[in-house]
């Protein structure tokens, strides 16, 4: 016995040494994307579509008020590259969620084939579980009054487990896990997008950027876009 775990460690050693985690996890969930913000700096969307990404999510806005320096020049060119793509507000707990939908709302002008709306949760900025719930749920009304879709929820494992699970039935979930093994949601929730690294290099990023996949093929990510019917702005 002890022999065959010894095998399962090397073979386990062997595919890290000569599989980086993004080719292990590529090869098991082929729909491939990465998620940016101005921390990208201007970035060369045509090297991007070159190198196998099929979506990507972007920052849109932050709070009541900021709205990040680069979204507009990467909202234009990931549509001109053909990206599928999403936005994305990140959420402060003690802000406003009406001003923050608001202010997402007048960064955001969504058309047919882009994703739903995504809500970056992964602070508390000193609330209590009970207020961050009561703000996280009436931006994700709100929002989807707007838009007429359930946007989608992105936090990371820890913080899910800890303060949104059970609270969120049928959002689609994006989740932060950074290793080979997949998110495990204490709920038995299922992710659809799983962001497994946030040190990924490509071609057209000079830093760093987060890599992500989707729990399904192309075409299932087709039909998870915004079709005709929910684009209502």
């Amino acid at each position: 016995m002890k022999k065959i775990g010894l095998l399962v460690i090397l073979i386990l050693v062997c595919l890290l040494f000569f599989f980086p985690r993004r080719e292990i996890i590529s090869r098991i969930y082929p729909v491939k994307g990465i998620d940016v913000s101005h921390y990208q700096e201007v970035i060369d969307w045509k090297s991007i579509s070159e190198n196998g990404i099929s979506f990507v999510f972007v920052k849109a806005s932050e709070g009541m008020s900021l709205k990040d320096k680069l979204f507009a020049r990467n909202w234009e060119r990931i549509k001109q590259e053909g990206l599928r793509r999403g936005a994305y507000h990140f959420f402060r707990p003690t802000i406003s969620a009406e001003r923050q939908a608001a202010h997402f709302s007048r960064s955001v002008e969504l058309e047919m084939g882009d994703f739903p709306p995504v809500l970056d949760v992964e602070v508390l900025d000193g609330v209590s579980k009970r207020e961050l719930l009561i703000g996280v749920y009436a931006w994700l009304v709100l929002i989807e009054m707007e838009y007429g879709v359930k946007p989608i929820i992105y936090t990371n494992q820890d913080f899910y487990n800890k303060y949104l699970r059970n609270a969120f039935e049928n959002y689609p979930l994006w989740i932060a896990r950074y290793s080979l093994r997949e998110p495990k949601l204490k709920d038995d929730s299922k992710w659809l997008f799983w962001q497994y690294t946030s040190t990924g290099k490509i071609k057209g990023i000079k830093g760093r950027t987060d890599f992500n996949v989707f729990y399904g093929t192309l075409e299932e990510l087709d039909r998870f876009c915004l079709q005709p019917r929910e684009i209502l702005r």
